[in-house]
Protein backbone atom coordinates (compact mmCIF):
# COMPACT_ATOMS: atom_id res chain seq x y z
CA UNK A 1 0.00 0.00 0.00
CA UNK A 2 2.47 2.24 0.95
CA UNK A 3 6.09 1.87 0.65
CA UNK A 4 8.64 4.59 1.50
CA UNK A 5 12.38 3.79 0.15
CA UNK A 6 15.81 5.29 1.15
CA UNK A 7 14.18 8.65 2.12
CA UNK A 8 16.58 11.83 3.07
CA UNK A 9 15.84 15.25 4.03
CA UNK A 10 18.56 17.81 4.78
CA UNK A 11 17.94 21.53 5.90
CA UNK A 12 21.43 23.04 4.82
CA UNK A 13 23.94 20.64 6.41
CA UNK A 14 21.66 19.00 9.15
CA UNK A 15 20.35 15.77 7.91
CA UNK A 16 16.68 15.51 9.63
CA UNK A 17 15.90 12.38 8.20
CA UNK A 18 18.54 10.16 6.89
CA UNK A 19 17.63 6.83 4.71
CA UNK A 20 14.37 5.70 6.27
CA UNK A 21 12.34 2.73 4.45
CA UNK A 22 9.42 0.84 5.82
CA UNK A 23 6.35 -0.05 4.15
CA UNK A 24 3.12 -0.08 5.49
CA UNK A 25 -0.42 -2.17 4.44
CA UNK A 26 -3.65 -1.34 4.18
CA UNK A 27 -5.74 -1.88 7.66
CA UNK A 28 -2.61 -1.19 9.66
CA UNK A 29 -2.58 1.52 12.68
CA UNK A 30 1.37 1.88 13.00
CA UNK A 31 2.61 4.41 15.03
CA UNK A 32 5.47 6.69 14.53
CA UNK A 33 7.35 7.80 17.57
CA UNK A 34 10.45 9.51 18.25
CA UNK A 35 11.78 12.59 20.61
CA UNK A 36 10.97 16.24 19.55
CA UNK A 37 13.99 16.96 16.85
CA UNK A 38 14.35 13.15 15.87
CA UNK A 39 12.82 13.54 11.86
CA UNK A 40 8.85 12.81 12.36
CA UNK A 41 7.34 15.85 11.23
CA UNK A 42 9.50 15.68 8.06
CA UNK A 43 8.96 12.60 7.40
CA UNK A 44 5.06 13.07 7.87
CA UNK A 45 5.42 16.47 5.54
CA UNK A 46 7.14 14.03 2.80
CA UNK A 47 4.82 11.45 3.16
CA UNK A 48 1.93 14.37 2.31
CA UNK A 49 3.24 15.56 -0.72
CA UNK A 50 4.07 19.29 1.56
CA UNK A 51 7.93 18.06 1.31
CA UNK A 52 10.37 16.78 -1.23
CA UNK A 53 12.74 14.24 -0.08
CA UNK A 54 16.51 14.83 -1.54
CA UNK A 55 16.48 11.49 -2.12
CA UNK A 56 14.31 8.53 -1.41
CA UNK A 57 10.72 7.36 -3.25
CA UNK A 58 7.24 7.08 -1.49
CA UNK A 59 5.21 5.28 -3.57
CA UNK A 60 1.42 4.26 -3.05
CA UNK A 61 0.01 1.08 -4.61
CA UNK A 62 3.17 1.20 -6.96
CA UNK A 63 2.54 4.99 -7.89
CA UNK A 64 5.51 7.45 -7.65
CA UNK A 65 4.75 10.10 -5.07
CA UNK A 66 6.51 12.48 -6.91
CA UNK A 67 4.95 11.99 -10.40
CA UNK A 68 1.49 11.66 -9.31
CA UNK A 69 1.51 14.71 -6.24
CA UNK A 70 -2.05 16.24 -7.01
CA UNK A 71 -3.65 12.54 -7.85
CA UNK A 72 -2.14 10.72 -4.71
CA UNK A 73 -2.68 13.94 -2.30
CA UNK A 74 -6.54 13.66 -3.05
CA UNK A 75 -6.13 9.97 -1.38
CA UNK A 76 -4.24 11.32 1.93
CA UNK A 77 -5.81 12.49 4.97
CA UNK A 78 -3.59 14.79 7.12
CA UNK A 79 -3.54 16.16 10.53
CA UNK A 80 -0.84 18.33 11.37
CA UNK A 81 -0.02 18.57 14.75
CA UNK A 82 -0.57 22.33 14.66
CA UNK A 83 -3.50 22.72 11.96
CA UNK A 84 -3.63 26.42 10.64
CA UNK A 85 -7.66 26.93 11.22
CA UNK A 86 -9.14 30.11 10.06
CA UNK A 87 -10.57 31.33 13.18
CA UNK A 88 -13.48 33.42 11.65
CA UNK A 89 -14.73 30.77 9.44
CA UNK A 90 -17.52 29.04 10.87
CA UNK A 91 -17.28 24.90 11.37
CA UNK A 92 -19.70 24.42 8.06
CA UNK A 93 -17.83 26.68 5.84
CA UNK A 94 -14.34 25.69 6.93
CA UNK A 95 -15.44 22.34 6.11
CA UNK A 96 -16.81 23.03 2.70
CA UNK A 97 -13.52 24.69 2.20
CA UNK A 98 -11.39 21.79 2.52
CA UNK A 99 -13.78 19.49 0.86
CA UNK A 100 -13.34 22.03 -2.24
CA UNK A 101 -9.41 21.73 -1.91
CA UNK A 102 -10.13 17.88 -1.62
CA UNK A 103 -11.75 18.40 -4.83
CA UNK A 104 -14.72 17.11 -3.52
CA UNK A 105 -18.26 18.92 -5.58
CA UNK A 106 -21.90 18.36 -5.38
CA UNK A 107 -23.31 15.32 -3.68
CA UNK A 108 -20.42 14.02 -3.01
CA UNK A 109 -19.10 17.24 -0.87
CA UNK A 110 -21.90 17.39 1.05
CA UNK A 111 -22.41 13.50 1.92
CA UNK A 112 -18.77 13.69 2.88
CA UNK A 113 -18.84 16.53 5.20
CA UNK A 114 -22.23 15.41 6.66
CA UNK A 115 -19.95 12.00 7.32
CA UNK A 116 -17.18 13.74 9.00
CA UNK A 117 -19.51 16.18 10.98
CA UNK A 118 -21.37 12.95 12.26
CA UNK A 119 -18.12 11.07 12.70
CA UNK A 120 -16.26 13.98 14.81
CA UNK A 121 -19.56 14.89 16.90
CA UNK A 122 -19.67 18.51 15.59
CA UNK A 123 -22.93 19.08 14.45
CA UNK A 124 -23.78 21.04 17.42
CA UNK A 125 -21.16 23.68 16.49
CA UNK A 126 -21.74 23.78 13.15
CA UNK A 127 -23.21 27.50 12.98
CA UNK A 128 -19.36 28.40 15.64
CA UNK A 129 -16.73 30.48 14.38
CA UNK A 130 -13.60 28.42 14.80
CA UNK A 131 -12.23 30.87 17.46
CA UNK A 132 -14.79 30.64 19.88
CA UNK A 133 -13.96 27.10 19.94
CA UNK A 134 -12.58 24.92 22.85
CA UNK A 135 -9.18 23.07 22.26
CA UNK A 136 -10.83 19.93 21.85
CA UNK A 137 -13.74 21.25 19.25
CA UNK A 138 -10.62 22.28 17.38
CA UNK A 139 -9.25 19.60 17.36
CA UNK A 140 -12.33 17.71 16.14
CA UNK A 141 -12.65 20.15 13.73
CA UNK A 142 -8.92 19.01 12.09
CA UNK A 143 -10.19 15.29 11.87
CA UNK A 144 -12.76 16.24 10.24
CA UNK A 145 -11.27 17.85 7.69
CA UNK A 146 -8.46 14.85 7.20
CA UNK A 147 -10.61 12.32 7.00
CA UNK A 148 -12.85 14.28 4.59
CA UNK A 149 -12.95 11.97 1.06
CA UNK A 150 -12.54 8.72 2.69
CA UNK A 151 -8.50 8.87 2.29
CA UNK A 152 -6.61 5.42 1.97
CA UNK A 153 -3.76 6.83 3.71
CA UNK A 154 -4.34 8.90 6.88
CA UNK A 155 -1.72 10.90 8.42
CA UNK A 156 -2.40 11.84 12.22
CA UNK A 157 0.07 13.81 14.18
CA UNK A 158 -0.84 14.17 18.25
CA UNK A 159 -4.73 13.29 17.29
CA UNK A 160 -6.16 13.31 20.87
CA UNK A 161 -4.43 16.46 21.95
CA UNK A 162 -6.46 18.83 24.01
CA UNK A 163 -9.19 15.64 24.39
CA UNK A 164 -10.68 14.88 27.48
CA UNK A 165 -11.32 11.33 28.34
CA UNK A 166 -14.69 10.60 27.05
CA UNK A 167 -13.64 12.44 23.59
CA UNK A 168 -9.89 10.22 23.66
CA UNK A 169 -12.17 7.11 23.57
CA UNK A 170 -14.46 8.44 20.88
CA UNK A 171 -11.41 9.63 19.16
CA UNK A 172 -9.74 6.12 19.07
CA UNK A 173 -12.89 4.40 18.60
CA UNK A 174 -13.24 6.68 15.20
CA UNK A 175 -9.45 5.80 14.39
CA UNK A 176 -10.07 2.08 14.74
CA UNK A 177 -13.11 2.34 12.29
CA UNK A 178 -11.29 4.42 9.45
CA UNK A 179 -8.28 1.67 9.58
CA UNK A 180 -11.02 -1.01 7.74
CA UNK A 181 -10.47 0.95 5.25
CA UNK A 182 -7.24 3.32 5.20
CA UNK A 183 -3.64 3.00 6.20
CA UNK A 184 -3.09 5.00 9.64
CA UNK A 185 0.00 6.74 10.51
CA UNK A 186 -0.23 7.89 13.93
CA UNK A 187 2.34 9.90 15.39
CA UNK A 188 2.33 10.79 19.22
CA UNK A 189 4.17 11.61 22.91
CA UNK A 190 0.89 9.99 24.46
CA UNK A 191 2.66 6.28 24.57
CA UNK A 192 -0.72 5.06 26.23
CA UNK A 193 -2.24 6.01 22.67
CA UNK A 194 0.31 3.98 20.92
CA UNK A 195 -0.74 1.24 23.32
CA UNK A 196 -3.90 1.44 22.83
CA UNK A 197 -4.21 1.66 19.07
CA UNK A 198 -0.93 0.37 17.29
CA UNK A 199 -0.07 -3.17 15.73
CA UNK A 200 3.18 -2.08 15.00
CA UNK A 201 5.26 1.41 16.03
CA UNK A 202 8.16 3.07 13.97
CA UNK A 203 10.89 4.98 16.05
CA UNK A 204 13.06 7.28 14.66
CA UNK A 205 15.87 8.61 16.45
CA UNK A 206 18.29 10.91 15.19
CA UNK A 207 16.77 10.84 11.60
CA UNK A 208 16.96 7.47 11.38
CA UNK A 209 15.07 4.28 11.43
CA UNK A 210 16.11 2.57 14.68
CA UNK A 211 13.29 0.28 15.44
CA UNK A 212 10.09 -0.94 12.83
CA UNK A 213 8.51 -3.88 14.96
CA UNK A 214 5.20 -5.06 15.87
CA UNK A 215 4.14 -4.07 19.52
CA UNK A 216 3.66 -7.82 20.11
CA UNK A 217 7.08 -8.49 19.64
CA UNK A 218 8.57 -5.38 21.49
CA UNK A 219 6.70 -6.39 24.31
CA UNK A 220 8.43 -10.00 24.86
CA UNK A 221 11.43 -9.87 26.93
CA UNK A 222 12.94 -13.19 25.97
CA UNK A 223 12.76 -14.62 30.00
CA UNK A 224 10.24 -15.95 32.34
CA UNK A 225 9.47 -14.42 36.31
CA UNK A 226 9.14 -17.24 38.38
CA UNK A 227 8.48 -17.01 42.40
CA UNK A 228 9.05 -20.28 44.41
CA UNK A 229 9.41 -21.12 47.70
CA UNK A 230 12.52 -23.18 46.75
CA UNK A 231 15.70 -23.23 48.66
CA UNK A 232 17.69 -24.31 45.90
CA UNK A 233 15.92 -22.97 42.88
CA UNK A 234 18.92 -21.60 40.98
CA UNK A 235 20.39 -24.56 41.07
CA UNK A 236 17.11 -26.92 39.89
CA UNK A 237 16.42 -24.09 36.94
CA UNK A 238 20.05 -23.29 35.49
CA UNK A 239 20.04 -26.82 34.19
CA UNK A 240 16.60 -26.63 31.96
CA UNK A 241 16.72 -26.66 28.17
CA UNK A 242 16.24 -23.20 26.76
CA UNK A 243 17.78 -21.20 29.80
CA UNK A 244 20.67 -19.15 29.45
CA UNK A 245 20.68 -17.86 33.04
CA UNK A 246 18.71 -17.41 36.02
CA UNK A 247 18.95 -13.92 38.29
CA UNK A 248 17.94 -14.04 41.93
CA UNK A 249 15.31 -10.60 42.27
CA UNK A 250 15.20 -8.86 45.48
CA UNK A 251 11.92 -10.39 46.21
CA UNK A 252 12.52 -13.31 48.38
CA UNK A 253 12.19 -16.13 46.00
CA UNK A 254 11.65 -14.70 43.04
CA UNK A 255 13.86 -15.03 39.66
CA UNK A 256 14.25 -14.11 36.32
CA UNK A 257 15.21 -17.00 33.71
CA UNK A 258 16.57 -15.65 30.58
CA UNK A 259 15.47 -17.72 27.92
CA UNK A 260 16.93 -18.53 24.30
CA UNK A 261 15.83 -16.66 21.45
CA UNK A 262 13.43 -18.83 19.14
CA UNK A 263 12.66 -21.22 22.67
CA UNK A 264 9.71 -22.77 23.58
CA UNK A 265 7.96 -20.59 26.00
CA UNK A 266 4.94 -22.71 26.96
CA UNK A 267 7.27 -26.15 26.78
CA UNK A 268 9.70 -24.45 29.06
CA UNK A 269 7.36 -22.87 31.46
CA UNK A 270 5.79 -26.21 32.13
CA UNK A 271 9.38 -27.86 32.95
CA UNK A 272 9.88 -24.87 35.32
CA UNK A 273 6.69 -26.45 37.26
CA UNK A 274 7.49 -29.57 36.78
CA UNK A 275 10.91 -28.88 38.29
CA UNK A 276 9.69 -27.10 41.45
CA UNK A 277 6.75 -28.79 42.03
CA UNK A 278 8.27 -32.91 41.94
CA UNK A 279 11.09 -31.13 44.53
CA UNK A 280 7.80 -30.75 46.78
CA UNK A 281 8.42 -26.59 46.75
CA UNK A 282 5.31 -24.07 45.96
CA UNK A 283 5.13 -22.11 43.12
CA UNK A 284 3.49 -18.88 43.67
CA UNK A 285 4.06 -17.29 40.18
CA UNK A 286 5.06 -18.51 36.91
CA UNK A 287 4.43 -16.26 33.97
CA UNK A 288 6.78 -14.28 30.41
CA UNK A 289 7.95 -10.75 31.48
CA UNK A 290 6.76 -7.90 29.40
CA UNK A 291 8.43 -4.52 28.48
CA UNK A 292 6.64 -1.50 27.87
CA UNK A 293 6.66 0.87 25.33
CA UNK A 294 7.95 3.28 27.39
CA UNK A 295 11.20 1.65 28.39
CA UNK A 296 11.53 0.60 24.87
CA UNK A 297 11.66 4.41 23.65
CA UNK A 298 13.59 5.53 26.51
CA UNK A 299 15.96 2.48 25.64
CA UNK A 300 16.22 3.98 21.70
CA UNK A 301 16.88 7.45 22.75
CA UNK A 302 20.04 5.76 25.20
CA UNK A 303 21.47 3.73 22.37
CA UNK A 304 20.95 5.14 19.52
CA UNK A 305 21.54 3.60 15.74
CA UNK A 306 22.28 0.26 17.64
CA UNK A 307 19.33 -0.26 19.18
CA UNK A 308 17.53 -1.78 16.33
CA UNK A 309 19.79 -4.48 16.36
CA UNK A 310 19.34 -4.91 20.35
CA UNK A 311 15.56 -4.53 20.35
CA UNK A 312 14.25 -7.16 18.20
CA UNK A 313 17.26 -9.76 19.03
CA UNK A 314 15.80 -9.19 22.38
CA UNK A 315 12.39 -9.94 21.37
Amino acid sequence: MLEVSHLSRCYGSFKAVDNVSFAIERGEIVGLLGHNGAGKTTIMKMLSGYLEPDSGRISMDGFDLAEHTKVLQRQLGYLPENLPLYGEMSVADYLDYAAELKGLTGAEKIDEIRRAVSATELAAKLASPINTLSRGFKQRVGVAQAILGRPRILILDEPTNGLDPTQTQQMRALIREIAREATVILSTHILQEVDALCDRALIINAGRLAVDERLERLRRANSLLVETSSANAVARLKVLVGVLGVEELAETGSYRLSVKEGADLRGLSAAVAHSIVEGGDQLYRLQPEQRNLESLFRQVGEQGATAKEELTDAA
